[in-house]
């Protein structure tokens, strides 16, 4: 069942990444008798481009988000699949079909 509460706190909490645009949806109905689902963390897929991310690989990106949702990544995220930007990026991925971020 979709929380909106826990994607209010993790927009604002990536507020610190100053993001361009910023999409979550939850995928908890999606995965109603996993494991992880058991416990209450729900399953979320977030979209975020940052000028903050320019230069940095995959990985430095990822821990950035990691580090501004530290807190809702111990209790309210069980899993969280991510597409991470830089804004010079967004023209060929906004191509990609179902793609929630918009080029300029």
């Amino acid at each position: 069942m979709p929380d909106p509460a826990t994607i209010e706190r993790m927009t604002s909490r990536l507020q610190v990444l100053a993001p361009q645009q910023l999409h979550i949806d939850d995928d908890s109905a999606l995965h109603v008798g996993h494991e992880g689902a058991k416990s209450g963390g729900g399953h979320y897929r977030l979209s975020l481009v940052s000028a903050r991310f320019h230069g940095l690989s995959r990985v430095a990106r990822h821990r950035l988000v990691y580090d501004a949702l530290a807190d809702l990544m111990r209790r309210d995220v069980h899993a969280l699949t991510m597409t991470l930007l830089a804004p010079e990026e967004l023209a060929g991925a906004a191509a990609a079909p179902g793609n929630p971020l918009q080029g300029n």
